[in-house]
């Protein structure tokens, strides 16, 4: 599934990556990221830095299994590493460096991805093993952790709604993939009768309904129903009551459902049975 088309996604690679470095730009590098906590604001850069070369060398290579990180060219931000969960150890990055760098590994990703079809086959650890898969994880990787930066570095954030709502669908996607594969808190997002609705009120309404993968594009019809069963859960856009509805501006919703958000801010509405919400949330972890 590709709702906004392989060149967008390779567009918001670098889009979203400027973004990014704005937020970084001036903002102290040490302090602690609210919505991701085992990192600095320098460390979590460093994150968004490595995956996309991750990606990169992926494609680049049409590798058929993992690539590990001593096989990612530039994996390390010249004149120091930095440190932190999955980094190893060295000294901090030199802000100006990790400015160029970032930069740098987002051209490179989008150069790569933008030279080969969205269908060429390629090693992922998701539920579609090609280019496409990896244009749209890498845009959406950006996306979130680009709110973790906002926040730490404490200036606002937005997201275009065609962007916004299309993360949306791919987390859970990513949710309803990681449950079939046995993830044992996805494996408890299950219980028949209950619901979820996601609803952006600043959006056109729901038009029609999807299946249970959701087929919807851009912002159009930004609202989700998410259906707990006996064996899991199904999703599909479209309007309709359920158990408890979470309401809002709709990067506001996307930031609650990615855990960026408390889901008692006064930038959201939640309208029926909260502890609901915060049985999803407390098992839909994105770090």
């Amino acid at each position: 599934m590709t709702l906004l088309g392989h060149d967008r996604y390779c567009d918001e690679i670098v889009g979203q990556t400027e973004r990014l470095r704005a937020a970084l730009a001036d903002a102290d590098l040490s302090v602690t990221v609210p919505s991701c906590p085992d990192w600095t604001l320098g460390e979590l850069a460093l994150h968004v830095g490595r995956a996309h070369r991750w990606a990169e060398t992926i494609v680049r290579t049409r590798a058929e299994e993992d690539v590990p990180d001593n096989r990612v060219p530039d994996f390390e931000v010249p004149g120091g590493s930095g440190s932190g969960p999955g980094s190893g150890s060295g000294s901090a990055p030199d802000p100006a460096a990790l400015d160029a760098w970032l930069a740098e590994g987002a051209e490179k990703t989008a150069a790569t991805l933008r030279a080969v079809a969205p269908e060429t086959a390629v090693w992922s650890w998701g539920w579609e093993r090609n280019a496409g898969f990896w244009a749209r994880r890498m845009t959406h990787e950006t996306v979130i952790h680009r709110a973790d930066a906002a926040l730490a570095a404490r200036v606002p954030y937005e997201v275009a709604p065609e962007v916004a709502a299309d993360a949306i669908d791919e987390w859970l996607q990513c949710l309803a993939f990681a449950q079939a594969a046995g993830d044992p808190e996805a494996a408890e997002l299950r219980g028949g009768g209950r619901s979820i609705h996601l609803h952006a009120t600043d959006t056109a309404d729901a038009t029609g309904t999807a299946g249970t993968n959701g087929t919807a594009t851009g912002a159009e019809g930004a609202e989700w129903l998410i259906e707990f069963g006996d064996d899991g859960f199904t999703w599909r856009r479209g309007h309709e009551k359920a158990t408890v509805a979470l309401r809002g501006p709709l990067t506001e919703v996307l930031r609650v459902f990615y855990r960026r958000l408390p889901a008692d801010s006064e930038l959201v509405e939640v309208l029926g049975d909260a502890k609901l919400l915060d049985f999803w949330l407390e098992r839909a972890t994105f770090g």
